[in-house]
């Protein structure tokens, strides 16, 4: 085993209790990916069993995430840093604020939209806070289906070329590379995401494991593309790698008394 100094990754999100999702599925896809992570906490969120599974949402204070981005950015300087939920308008100026002081050079947004634990007003403020402040700081963007939608003004997405659309849509408007997940939601038999960086365009499929969302495939993809950019990986590569991690993890699925399994980061 070599002793090198290992690529650093940082995650911005928030804890999902249960461990499927959130900076707890970005920390254990960082081990499993051979990278040092860290996180700095922005809210905590809870499944709500009485109220269909919906989240339980909790910010941390602005101070209190300018702490630890202040500590963590003094300790290390982060090859790659993920952004997941931030979840507040507040949220999101602090840790844009803290992104342009410290400018890291990987940054890969895996753009959360609507908290559903927020009135739709305020999760309306939330996702047009994070397209303004978020969005053009970002070297890589992970829209899902719906997040795909309302980044390329598009009413909806029924296909591949859709998809494809959609990708291209938001890299004119954010000059990010784009990972469009169509994952289960598009109909046929594979699980297709789309890459395109302005230049290069590939679709991304393999065969469904299943025709239902598993918890933590978005937050995982995310965070293993962030570590395969840490470590040195061409976005492409990242990419490619990340799918491949994220199939095996959904295959190797925890099953749960909620209506959802969860993703399992496996070593590799």
């Amino acid at each position: 085993m070599s002793n090198s100094a290992p690529a650093i990754a940082l995650t911005i999100a928030g804890s999902e209790a249960t461990g499927g999702a959130g900076c707890q599925a970005d920390l254990k896809t960082f081990q499993a990916r051979g990278v040092f992570g860290m996180v700095a906490l922005t809210c905590i969120v809870s499944f709500d069993p009485k109220n269909d599974w919906g989240h339980r949402f909790v910010p941390v204070d602005p101070e209190v995430i300018a702490d630890q981005l202040e500590a963590e950015f003094s300790c290390y300087t982060p090859d790659a840093v993920k952004i997941g939920m931030l979840g507040t308008p507040v949220t999101i100026e602090t840790v844009a604020n803290a992104l342009r002081q410290y400018e890291p050079k990987n940054l890969v947004l895996d753009p959360v939209l609507i908290c559903k634990g927020q009135e739709p007003g305020a999760a309306l403020d939330t996702d047009n806070a994070l397209k303004a402040q978020i969005l053009p700081l970002a070297k890589l963007v992970t829209p899902n289906h719906f997040e795909s939608m309302a980044l390329s003004g598009m009413n909806s997405i029924e296909s591949v070329d859709d998809l494809v659309a959609a990708a291209k849509a938001i890299h004119e408007k954010s000059g990010a590379v784009v990972l469009a997940k169509g994952g289960v939601r598009l109909e046929g038999p594979d699980a297709v995401d789309v890459f395109y960086d302005g230049a290069t365009l590939e679709v991304l499929s393999v065969p469904k494991v299943g025709e239902h969302a598993v918890s933590g495939a978005g937050c995982s993809l995310a965070a293993a593309i962030t570590a395969e950019l840490a470590k040195g990986a061409s976005p492409l590569d990242a990419c490619r790698s990340a799918k491949d991690f994220v199939t095996q993890g959904i295959e190797a699925r925890v099953g749960s008394n909620a209506p959802f399994d969860a993703l399992r980061q496996i070593n590799s």
